[in-house]
């Protein structure tokens, strides 16, 4: 379970950190979505709330699960966003893929 919601906080971060850094091809991605530009900053934070609140999550159990559950919801809100939109399928997959991860850790952290 730890790998997972290590692998998910690294994403979550990264994600993050692309937003706050203002990556050329993640404000084009945003864009595309229909995302203001003075949300993506707010976005990026939600993100490191995530991976915090998955990093304390280790140690106290219910804040774990509610760190996973809301980052597989603001992903699955990314998918969705993209299929609206129809971008290309390799725009929406990285979304996609840390969903997925998202969904098994919250699947594991109710399990432990």
């Amino acid at each position: 379970m730890i790998v997972f919601a290590s692998l998910l906080g690294f994403a979550a971060a990264g994600s993050a950190i692309a937003k706050f850094m203002k990556v050329p091809k993640i404000m084009e991605s945003m864009a595309q979505v229909g995302v203001k530009p003075a949300l993506i900053p707010v976005l990026g934070a939600l993100e490191v709330l995530g991976t915090l609140g998955l990093v304390l999550g280790i140690w106290m159990q219910p804040l774990g699960n509610l760190s996973a559950v809301c980052l597989a919801l603001y992903f699955l809100g990314a998918v969705v966003s993209h299929i609206m939109v129809k971008s290309k399928l390799t725009d929406g997959m990285p979304a996609f893929m840390i969903m997925l991860i998202a969904i098994a850790v919250t699947y594991l952290e109710i399990l432990r």
